[in-house]
């Protein structure tokens, strides 16, 4: 089998404007990647650019997508490790683009074997159960739209901090309020904080019911983590603090107590896979995240998160944030905050985008 052409789509999504500690995104800046061969099976592979977090743009990845189409052209998609390794030798970083591409080719090897992904990567179907994130915003409108949730029938709130402290701890209260007792409160501060303001919020939300918080300085001032932890007694997740395998070793002489693995940030399924198996290793439950995608990358990461026992925990909203349109015709089925996959026996990832929103977009073929 070998690859034909590539198809690279600006996947724009309208969505509600959404605020975290480090900027508002007003649209979903996705890049869609189908990836042709000569046996007729197509590949599908969707990124979410976040520049904020990750430092690429949607312009960014569609140049650099441009180049890695070349790169594989008339070459064999099963040869999966040797095009991972081609694109980091021609081009350092850019994980939010390889991402997509890991992702359709790990779609094709699936359905070349004739297997579902979760079970082409040795996985099987278990119940997920996603947290719903809550943007920063007054604490009276963060604590209706913490109604809003529990009431449509949500159990686990992410609500984004890392703002003034006195006013993130406003935020939480008011929040767990409404909330109620029974209801799971994840933090995610998106580096906001210092770390004496850092100790100030987290102290004054110890009572509050937290179940962790999420990346609270700066990646670049990890090694006061573990004075964090001396003065609260709340979880801490690494998130910005954790891209490739190679640095969960670096998280756990840091001291977090947990590894969010994103596609974004690892480049995709491949090393996403070792960060869970590393984080294993170490005692380190991992959670699956992400940016801003749509049903077919998060219907990837449900296939992914079926294959490995460490990831514990779903923070997989990502095309319930404010997304007005769905793109999506057949994919992952989110119900009540559970997602599920509809036809778990076809091959590969199993997603299919609605015609008329793929013929809006600017597409390129290489």
């Amino acid at each position: 089998m070998k690859i034909t052409y590539t198809e690279i789509y600006q996947f724009s999504i309208p969505m509600v404007p959404f605020t975290i500690a480090t900027g508002t995104m007003e649209f979903a800046q996705n890049v869609l990647i189908r990836i042709h061969t000569d046996a007729g099976l197509i590949g599908i592979g969707e990124c979410s650019a976040f520049p904020m977090i990750v430092g690429e743009t949607q312009q960014t990845c569609i140049a650099v997508g441009k180049d890695l189409a070349k790169i594989i052209k008339g070459r064999d998609p099963l040869a999966m490790v040797d095009l991972l390794e081609d694109f980091d030798h021609y081009i350092a970083g850019n994980t939010t683009i390889k991402s997509a591409f890991d992702m359709a080719l790990y779609d094709l090897a699936a359905q070349a074997a004739g297997l579902p992904l979760y079970a082409y990567l040795g996985g099987q179907l278990k119940p997920i159960t996603t947290d719903i994130t809550i943007g920063i915003d007054s604490p009276e409108k963060m604590a209706a739209q913490a109604l809003f949730f529990k009431n449509n029938k949500a159990s686990i709130l992410k609500v984004k901090v890392g703002k003034d402290p006195d006013m993130d701890i406003q935020r939480i209260e008011a929040i767990r309020a409404v909330a109620g007792p029974d209801m799971k409160i994840r933090l995610d501060a998106n580096q906001g904080w210092s770390l004496p303001a850092a100790i100030a919020a987290l102290e004054g939300m110890q009572t509050l019911d937290i179940e962790f918080c999420e990346q609270p300085l700066r990646s670049y001032n990890d090694a006061e983590i573990k004075e964090l932890k001396a003065k609260v007694q709340i979880p801490i997740m690494a998130d910005e603090s954790c891209y490739h395998p190679r640095d969960v070793s670096g998280c756990a002489n840091a001291g977090f107590d947990f590894i969010n693995i994103k596609l974004a940030k690892s480049g995709g399924i491949y090393n996403a896979l070792q960060i869970a198996s590393s984080a294993a290793t170490l005692g380190i439950p991992c959670m699956m995240g992400g940016m801003l995608e749509s049903r077919v990358a998060l219907t990837a990461m449900t296939h992914l998160v079926m294959a490995t026992d460490n990831i514990r925990f779903f923070d997989m909203d990502t095309c319930l944030l404010g997304h007005s349109e769905d793109p999506v015709c057949s994919g992952v089925n989110i119900q009540a905050y559970q997602l599920s996959l509809p036809h778990p026996e076809r091959p590969g990832i199993a997603v299919e985008i609605a015609p008329v929103f793929l013929s809006k977009c600017q597409s390129w073929k290489v």
